[in-house]
């Protein structure tokens, strides 16, 4: 990464500093307090959401009266309304009840509805994350190989249920003096690399499995695989997230004692 040329050390401890802010900010991944499946509420009623919710073929309809106090695009809202998926941060979305924004969001064809609200029990009793310091150790040059077509594996997510997860390659890289591979997903947009991993830390003495979102390759396929900027999945903050688990052979045979490790202890309940 180009912003680690000069001082990586300093680089670290500014990414460090700017995820805790954005963890903890009022909408964040802290402040989500439910995800609600519309086809487990038939009848359209959400226990903790005002109005009436269903899902039709061309999105998610909803009913609201005054007394269920909705706004949409600021302004007070009542009568009908198609909703597409929200693709804004939840800071953003269109659809807000008091303080708590309504975030609707479609995976494989299911509809469902995210509360994210800035006085949620977790981010009050947020205490920050562990984090292990840098280390250039963690920051090997790899390599990334493009499969010839997308592959999509089913994995279980961390709700239980297994879903779908998009492939676009492999990143090898050397570590110890073996050479490892992560199979990773590849940004439609921007062509930044993403995966998710577990290691032989995980469970222990670090969430149970992490992120990492190592940038874009060079036109040769080279990038810079630094572990110090592993990430907490949504999940570890919030149960309501529904992440993947590592795909088949994204369990890393040693300890990865680098980047975000867990939540400090008045919220670790993680491992």
């Amino acid at each position: 990464m180009s912003d680690d040329a000069d001082d990586p050390q300093a680089a670290w401890r500014a990414w460090h500093d700017g995820r805790a802010t954005a963890v903890s900010a009022p909408y964040g991944p802290l402040a989500l307090t439910g995800t609600y499946w519309l086809a487990d509420y038939p009848e359209g009623r959400i226990p903790a959401v005002p109005g009436l919710w269903r899902a039709t073929d061309g999105g998610v309809a909803l009913t609201a009266t005054a007394e269920d106090a909705l706004r949409l695009d600021g302004e007070p809202f009542t009568g009908d309304a198609v909703l597409a998926a929200d693709g804004a941060p939840p800071a953003h979305s269109r659809l807000s009840a008091g303080e708590a924004r309504l975030v609707v969001i479609r995976r494989e064809g299911r509809w469902a509805v995210r509360v994210f609200d800035p006085a949620s029990e977790a981010r009050r009793a947020f205490a920050g994350v562990e984090a292990t310091p840098y280390d250039p150790a963690f920051a090997p040059r790899g390599r990334f190989r493009p499969y010839p077509e997308d592959r999509r594996v089913q994995v279980e997510n961390a709700d239980g249920r297994a879903r779908g997860l998009g492939l676009g390659g492999e990143l090898t890289f050397p570590f110890q003096g073996a050479e490892h591979t992560l199979q990773v997903a590849v940004d439609e947009d921007d062509g930044s690399l993403w995966a998710v991993f577990g290691d032989a830390t995980g469970g222990r003495s670090s969430y149970r499995f992490r992120f990492l979102k190592p940038g874009i390759p060079d036109a040769g396929g080279a990038i810079t695989v630094d572990f110090n900027r592993s990430l907490l999945p949504p999940c570890a903050f919030a149960d309501h997230f529904i992440c993947p688990f590592p795909p088949p052979g994204n369990t890393l045979p040693f300890g990865v004692a680098a980047g975000e490790r867990r939540l400090k202890a008045a919220l670790a309940t993680g491992i």
